[in-house]
């Protein structure tokens, strides 16, 4: 109808339309909706995985874990989205936070599974690689696994201490790394040369 005026996206009302369109098992299928874009929403996931609405925390884990499932990366913004709307959220490093994992076998037959802070569980391997980010300056690593479609976790520091302990040399174009086997793959951490 014309005259209307449109209604700004909230929380709650996004809430409610994730709950209607995630019946059922499994995450919904994002990925295949194409709603209108309805503007940004002020909502933020901090660096250590914690969400914010109006700048404050938003302290039910299950509807952390509802907005975690419509979540959509395209290109460099991130999303939530619905059915019937697409809004903007700010994420400051990365959507997800690996606060553990468990590794099966060893060596070359080694497969890690890490589990986020939103209960997602994701094993690393040529669909969901590891990648290290080294800070310019101080060469901090800054550890991430792909959880699912453009969405990453960056693996907290208990969970990469662990996998340092795990991981091994093999040489890569004549150049020697240090880095983790998952999956069949090998994920480079830093060159060995630079080990402490």
């Amino acid at each position: 109808m014309s005259g209307q005026i449109p209604v700004k996206p909230t929380a709650d009302g996004i809430a409610a339309a994730a709950k209607a369109a995630t019946k059922g098992k499994g995450l919904p299928p994002v990925h295949l909706w194409n709603p209108p874009f309805c503007g940004d929403l002020d909502m933020r996931i901090a660096r250590d995985g914690t969400w914010f609405y109006l700048g404050t925390p938003i302290g039910r884990k299950e509807l952390v874990r509802l907005f975690s499932s419509i979540l959509r990366k395209d290109g460099d913004k991130y999303f939530l989205v619905t059915p019937v709307e697409k809004v903007g959220i700010t994420v400051d490093d990365a959507p997800f936070v690996a606060v553990d994992f468990d590794v099966t076998g060893s060596g070359q037959d080694q497969v890690l599974t890490f589990e986020t802070h939103v209960g997602d569980f994701t094993t690393a391997g040529p669909a969901n690689p590891i990648r290290v980010e080294r800070d310019p300056e101080t060469g901090e690593p800054s550890p991430y696994v792909l959880v699912r479609t453009n969405l990453e976790a960056l693996i907290d520091r208990k969970s990469f201490y662990r996998l340092v302990e795990i991981g091994s040399h093999h040489e890569i174009d004549g150049k020697s790394w240090f880095g983790l086997w998952s999956s069949g793959a090998f994920f480079q951490v830093i060159p060995s040369s630079e080990m402490p």
